[in-house]
């Protein structure tokens, strides 16, 4: 398949039937590699991985999924870079164009993402900024698909902060069928716009109250309270304890519904490490899995 978009900013970006498509993808990958049969589709293509902000995760997945495809991949700090001593975004753009097949970038501002990709003639994919973070949705509904084999239907609940992930997973329900609740404190809510959006295609829920979100869930997810670009630690007591996903707000979701958490994880603080390490956590299959989902991603662009 090839996708329609030039680049992957937020999710809003592919249509439904692009990201069932994305997502079958990243499982037969999945499959292929653990039958031992390898892929060359990017043999002599070439990655720019862009690093603002600290990684493994993202940079272990994007690496390792080129070379699995036959592909290369180049990191650059962007301290190492001409960035540092003030070459425009807009410059860094129109210069690794000329070098390399797909550009992914791990930035704070998402303003710098959309420049990127404004002035570049080869894709560009956000590993995040602080408003999206796209590539981990792709990770976490394949992985849903995988455990309850299907997504239209289901209930996601998500617990905590409406932060990059949450933006991105709402486009992502919008997108594929799931509904899905938010309990945040007051003034955590996701972008405005984005649920505004979304409401036109899936229901969204936005309430104060976890237990109340989690009723009737399939998955209930969550994320770290303090990011890498918001460390106040005054922030943590408006969510505890009230906001921790633990044993006993889990009793009030299905007996059959799975935990997902992108890592890293502060066990203790967002989820209860009874929660994580339990039966119903699936974070390792999670985390995995963006490195099939993003091999479908990378395949997937016309690079």
């Amino acid at each position: 398949m090839k996708l329609k978009t030039k680049d992957l900013l937020t999710l809003e970006e592919l249509s439904s039937k692009e990201l069932s498509q994305l997502l079958d993808l990243s499982i037969k990958f999945k499959n292929d590699l653990k039958k031992g049969k390898h892929s060359s589709l990017l043999e002599n293509k070439t990655l720019a991985m862009i690093f603002e902000k600290p990684s493994t995760r993202t940079r272990v997945s994007f690496e390792t999924g080129m070379f699995q495809l036959g592909g290369h991949a180049l990191n650059l700090s962007s301290n190492d870079m001409q960035l540092s001593r003030g070459e425009s975004i807009e410059d860094t753009a129109k210069t690794l164009s000329r070098y390399v097949n797909v550009i992914m970038a791990r930035v704070y501002d998402h303003k710098i993402i959309e420049k990127l990709a404004k002035h570049s003639s080869v894709p560009v994919i956000n590993g995040l900024s602080d408003s999206f973070h796209p590539c981990q949705i792709l990770a976490d509904l394949m992985t849903i698909k995988e455990k309850k084999k299907k997504l239209k239907g289901l209930k996601i609940a998500w617990i905590g902060d409406g932060n990059n992930v949450c933006n991105s997973l709402i486009y992502g329900c919008a997108r594929s069928g799931l509904s899905i609740s938010i309990a945040t404190p007051k003034g955590y809510e996701p972008d405005k716009k984005v649920v505004k959006d979304s409401k036109k295609h899936t229901e969204v829920e936005l309430t104060n109250d976890p237990i109340k979100s989690v009723k009737n869930a399939d998955v209930v997810m969550t994320d770290t309270f303090k990011s890498i670009h918001n460390q106040d630690p005054k922030r943590i007591k408006k969510f505890l304890p009230k906001f921790q996903v633990n044993s006993s707000l889990m009793k009030h979701a299905k007996k059959n519904t799975i935990f997902l958490h992108c890592l890293p994880a502060k066990r203790g603080s967002e989820v209860s490490s009874s929660v994580i390490d339990g039966p119903q956590s699936v974070v390792w299959d999670e985390a995995e899995n963006r490195l099939h989902s993003q091999k479908a991603l990378l395949a997937s662009f016309s690079i």
